[in-house]
């Protein structure tokens, strides 16, 4: 039996739930307030070369990129015919994302879709062996590096953590704690927008930095404390930029990454010397898989005084 909404006078939203390496990703196709603004990340020169514009969501906000779901809207774009049409053994798709425009690559065979591939917007290391105050840890070295957003990396053994193994809520309080001394401690800046010099997150590594055909495995968190259960792009993105400044990995030499939460993988490699602004930057290609989990429609009434939802912290 069809299941049918009764009638209404709320707003409906027309979702498609996906998810990359066990991260979920929620795509609004209808019912989204119309987006207004010119700010000048919106008006970027690379917008008429895009097959579609993306706004990033997550419990604080907004985010200027996202690769697991870059790696999903590409996969849904080819699906849901917002490109032309498809070309084998792969079709291009041109994302619009906040930080620039993303290219992505997917796999396409026989009239089905499968992995796909980006390439980033210009990465680099901002700043290395910089010695921030974290509260409750005392003086911590961090690398702070961009793949899209800002991430400040530290080893996870520095707090007698493992990626792997130790308690989530652990691994959670020790990264929230090095954001926070970061944000309070390093001025961030960005050669293109001031609206991208913001700390997005911490990603805690194994360590195991130097090239190796051996995953090595990181555990990402980002905005209000929330944890990726994928390896993270935007954060494989930064590391691999983060890995060739310091000569540890060279052009186009794949590196495997793993989620510490999960287990699944990204490969990211630098394909590219670039620049940006004073910068030098590569352009990194991540690789991964995303997988379709649901579609659905939602209303909000207007009567409804929880109808924007809430958050329990």
């Amino acid at each position: 039996m069809e299941l049918l909404l009764p009638p209404h006078q709320g707003v409906e939203l027309s979702v498609v739930d996906m998810h990359t390496g066990g991260e979920p990703l929620r795509i609004i196709v209808a019912g989204y307030p119309e987006v207004r603004g010119d700010s000048v990340l919106s008006k970027r020169s690379e917008l008429p070369e895009a097959d579609l514009g993306v706004l990033f969501m997550h419990n604080e906000g907004y985010s200027t990129m996202c690769g697991h779901a870059v790696i999903a809207l590409g996969r849904f774009a080819v699906d849901y015919k917002l490109v032309k049409e498809p070309q084998s053994p792969e079709t291009q798709v041109n994302i619009h994302c906040p930080c620039g425009l993303v290219k992505a690559f997917v796999e396409y065979s026989a009239g089905k879709t499968g992995a796909v591939r980006f390439l980033s917007v210009p990465a680099f290391a901002f700043a290395t062996d910089v010695m921030v105050k974290v509260e409750g840890f005392g003086e911590v070295m961090v690398d702070i590096s961009y793949g899209g957003a800002f991430y400040a990396f530290v080893e996870a053994q520095r707090f007698g953590l493992d990626v792997k193994q130790s308690r989530t809520r652990d691994l959670v309080d020790a990264a929230t704690a090095v954001t926070r001394a970061v944000k309070s401690q390093v001025k961030l800046h960005h050669p293109i927008s001031d609206d991208l010099a913001f700390l997005y997150g911490t990603i805690l590594t194994d360590g195991l930095d130097k090239f190796s055909p051996e995953p090595t495995a990181n555990i990402c968190v980002f905005a209000e404390a929330q944890v990726d259960r994928s390896p993270t792009g935007s954060g494989v993105t930064a590391r691999v930029a983060l890995q060739y400044h310091k000569g540890l990995i060279q052009l186009n030499q794949t590196r495997t990454f793993q989620s510490g939460a999960t287990g699944s993988q990204f490969t990211g490699k630098a394909v590219e010397e670039t620049t940006c602004g004073d910068f030098r930057a590569v352009v990194v290609e991540v690789a991964g898989r995303a997988f379709y989990t649901g579609v659905s429609r939602f209303v909000q009434e207007p009567e409804d005084k929880l109808a924007q939802g809430f958050l329990l912290q």
